[in-house]
């Protein structure tokens, strides 16, 4: 078992059903024991009658007296007792009726003992001394056997329902105990790399727990600290970089545009200029999820229908698709606006397009799906590429992660889709990508909300 609550459920349950079990065997091993000295002294006690029966002169009693008295004496009590009564030598002086004839075998050495007679069962047997004869008094053992079978079938009983309910309080104990770990673990699921702002609360308790949060809350701060440290850094520098960049660009036109550039050194000085547009490219985006995470950017909403906006989109997305040698599709469902900056809306559908196009197969069909119901505007965009994994699906929404595909240019900056996420979250909403609904390719999904965004 993997789960820590499933083994505390367990191990619990085994705990309890054993202790149970254990105390159950021995209160069986007491109880029996407890019932056979019961026996033995309910033989005693009708020994001690019989003795007072036959009187202080029994010696001078001759067998036929002794055998009517101790018959009176026993005949109410015919179905508890056996008794047999013998003198030296082995000569019988009485046998009561309910032996029928039979004698109790008589074990040499032993005063109490259990043994079984043929039409009778198994008894349990006193014998005494009353000089000169020996009195044997049994009685039977089948009252106990039934009590301890009885008590045998209640502790079966008794057992599987302890089984059960230990397993029910087990259950219930590990939710309880194991709570502390799951808030550990909802929160951090809530830290990213963009919202370090989380904290794992603390209780009252000072327990291990509680000292685990403080330290993993230290672990944090700094953390958000180092990010902070990061992003403050990434954006001084993409900011001071702006100046040079552009002076190094404008140098390169002119020499581009003089007349003393050899046609290599031009084809030179044209790359130059491309990569240069690539750095300028990463430095915006850079800029533009700095101040996204410091609060700077800001989203100017407004009601609109989302048909009216995927309408003038797909006009362009359309062209996109026909001069790569795709197909670019869309539909609309449902009636109503959605307050949305729409500049800011296109620019995450313009940037899922051209991945999606960069990726589909030569004719393959890129749909967008829309749908305003329930106070949620969703929309879908389907391709018809490769796919990915489940942990890819998580990982592409990061900066600076670009999913090797074959035969694509890798050039990108793997800034788009963490860009896609900061503009959905502005508008309240969230995005994703799966590929477990669609077979072949990727879906990737947006909802935001319909209702006015604070």
């Amino acid at each position: 078992m993997k789960s820590i609550g499933s083994r505390i459920t367990l191990w619990y349950a085994i705990t309890v059903t054993a202790t149970l079990a254990c105390l159950f065997i021995a209160g069986h091993f007491l109880l029996d024991r407890y019932l056979i000295k019961q026996l033995d002294e309910l033989n005693e006690a009708q020994f001690k009658h019989l003795k007072a029966t036959l009187g202080r002169d029994y010696a001078k009693l001759t067998p036929p007296e002794i055998d009517d008295r101790i018959r009176q004496a026993t005949e109410s009590a015919s179905s508890l007792f056996y008794i047999d009564m013998h003198g030296p030598m082995t000569n019988r002086f009485f046998k009561s009726s309910n032996l029928h004839g039979q004698s109790i075998p008589d074990i040499a050495g032993e005063r109490a003992y259990s043994i079984g007679i043929d039409t009778i069962g198994e008894v349990r047997v006193s014998e005494f001394q009353l000089a000169p004869f020996d009195v044997i008094v049994a009685t039977p053992l089948a009252p106990v056997k039934d009590l301890m079978a009885g008590y045998r079938q209640v502790f079966f009983g008794l057992l599987g329902t302890a089984l059960v309910i230990s397993v029910a309080v087990g259950y219930g104990l590990s939710r309880l105990i194991l709570h502390p770990v799951r808030v550990i673990q909802a929160t951090a699921n809530r830290i990213r790399s963009d919202d370090l702002s989380q904290r794992i609360p603390v209780g009252d308790v000072k327990d291990e727990i509680a000292q685990l949060s403080a330290f993993l809350n230290q672990m944090f701060d700094r953390l958000e600290m180092s990010f902070s440290e990061i992003r403050r850094f990434a954006a001084e520098a993409s900011h001071e970089l702006k100046t040079p960049m552009s002076l190094v660009a404008l140098h390169a036109e002119r020499l581009l545009v003089s007349d003393g550039l050899t046609p290599q050194q031009m084809d030179s000085v044209a790359v130059i200029l491309e990569e240069l547009g690539r750095v300028n490219r990463i430095i915006d985006e850079l800029l533009f999820l700095s101040r996204a995470d410091a609060g700077a950017v800001l989203v100017e909403l407004r009601a609109q229908a989302p048909a009216a906006l995927l309408s003038a989109f797909g006009q362009d997305a359309s062209a996109l698709a026909e001069h790569s040698g795709k197909v670019f599709a869309w539909s609309h469902r449902g009636e109503g606006e959605v307050n949305i900056d729409g500049p800011r809306i296109r620019q995450v559908l313009l940037n899922l397009l051209t991945n999606a196009l960069r990726v589909s197969p030569p004719g393959g069909v890129i749909y967008v799906d829309s749908t305003l119901a329930s106070g949620t505007w969703r929309v879908s965009m389907v391709d018809e590429g490769p796919g990915l994994t489940p942990e890819e699906c998580e990982r592409i929404f990061e900066r600076f992660v670009r999913l090797p595909s074959p035969g694509q240019d890798q050039r990108g900056s793997g800034l788009g889709l963490a860009i896609c996420r900061s503009i959905v979250a502005m508008h309240k909403g969230k995005i994703w990508a799966t590929s477990l609904d669609v077979g072949r390719g990727l879906r990737v999904v947006i909802e935001i909300p319909a209702a006015p965004a604070a």
